[in-house]
């Protein structure tokens, strides 16, 4: 029993670990970019304060806000939220692309809309070639 206990849960860890690198996992330059933003604006990623029960989520307050509330929170801030354009900036993959601002807005927004409606996974993302 031990056994096959174990061996069923390490073909469980592998199904899930080998997900996170499937092709399903692919998508565009855009929410690829959007999403390392998300991990790493403020040095620590946006979930740093947005993954907290006190903040709003971001994955259900972008359903409740146009895309150009959304943006104009990134860029002045609100409530306790500073200006996140510097942040965002900053971050290598969008300095890489050689996004405009309103290039890294859209990638931000596109990536937290997606997960929000599901349309883009969880876990790790690779860029389509």
């Amino acid at each position: 029993m031990k056994k096959s206990l174990g061996a069923i849960t390490s073909a469980a860890l592998l199904a899930i670990s080998s997900q996170a690198f499937s092709a399903d996992n692919e998508v565009s330059l855009e929410i690829w970019t959007g999403g390392k933003v998300y991990d790493r604006a403020f040095g620590r990623g946006c979930g740093a304060c947005h993954d907290i029960s006190s903040n709003p989520d971001l994955f259900i307050s972008v359903k409740d806000l146009s895309k150009e509330d959304f943006i104009n929170v990134l860029k002045n801030g609100r409530n306790g939220m500073p200006k996140a354009t510097d942040a965002i900036m900053a971050v290598g993959p969008v300095k890489k692309a050689g996004y405009s601002e309103d290039q890294a807005y859209d990638a931000v927004y596109a990536y937290i809309k997606g997960r929000a409606d599901g349309s883009v996974p969880e876990g790790k993302l690779k860029k389509a070639k």
